[in-house]
C-alpha cells in the first residue's frame, strides 16, 4: 500500500514589498491554521516516509511546522525545485520515482497545480485547495510507478474551516 499526501502552504504574507514570490513568508494565521491540521494528523496517527517541499518559502515552512508536529527530522525534508514550477507532471515525475521501500510521502506545493496534481486521482474531483489544505489518497499497489494503473482511495481531503 502506498499513501501520497498533497498539502497546499499556509497563508503567505502580500504585504511585503520587494520580496520575491519564492521568498513570501508565511503570517501568523497561516501557521496557526497550519497546526490545526497537525492536531487532525495526529489525531489520526499519521506517520510519513518522506517529505518534499517546494523551495518557495511558504511552502518549506508549511512542511516544517507540519515535519516537527510529526516527528519527522526537520532535516530530512527534501527541497525539489519542480514542484514549484508549475507543471504537475513534473510532481507526478517525482512521486513515480519513490524508492518502493518508501510507503508514504507528503508533497508541499501551491495552486493551481496542487489542485490539479490531486484531481487526477480524486472522483470527483475538488475546485480548489484552499490554504494549508491537505489530500490523503492511498493506493493498492507496492510499486510507486504502478499508481496511474490503481484507483485511488480517498482516504480524506481537510482544510482548517472543517476543522472548527
Amino acid at each position: 500500500m502506498k499513501t501520497l499526501y498533497l498539502m497546499r502552504h499556509a497563508k503567505a504574507s502580500w504585504e511585503e514589498p520587494g520580496v520575491s514570490d519564492t521568498d513570501r513568508p508565511l503570517i501568523p494565521k497561516g501557521v496557526k491554521k497550519t497546526k490545526q491540521i497537525v492536531e487532525f494528523l495526529l489525531k489520526r496517527e499519521t506517520a510519513v516516509d518522506m517529505i518534499i517541499s517546494s523551495p518557495a518559502v511558504r511552502a518549506y515552512e508549511t512542511a516544517k511546522i507540519v515535519a516537527a508536529g510529526l516527528n519527522y527530522p526537520l532535516n530530512k525534508i527534501k527541497i525539489d525545485r519542480k514542484i514549484y514550477d508549475g507543471y504537475y507532471d513534473r510532481i507526478l515525475d517525482i512521486i513515480y520515482g519513490t524508492p518502493n521501500e518508501i510507503d508514504s510521502v507528503m508533497i508541499f506545493g501551491h495552486n493551481p497545480t496542487i489542485t490539479n496534481l490531486a484531481n487526477l486521482f480524486l472522483h470527483p474531483g475538488i475546485e480548489s485547495m484552499p490554504t494549508s489544505c491537505i489530500v490523503c489518497l492511498s493506493f493498492n499497489t507496492d510499486k510507486w510507478e504502478e499508481i496511474p494503473a490503481q484507483e485511488a482511495i480517498r482516504e480524506f481531503v481537510v482544510f482548517p474551516k472543517m476543522l472548527k
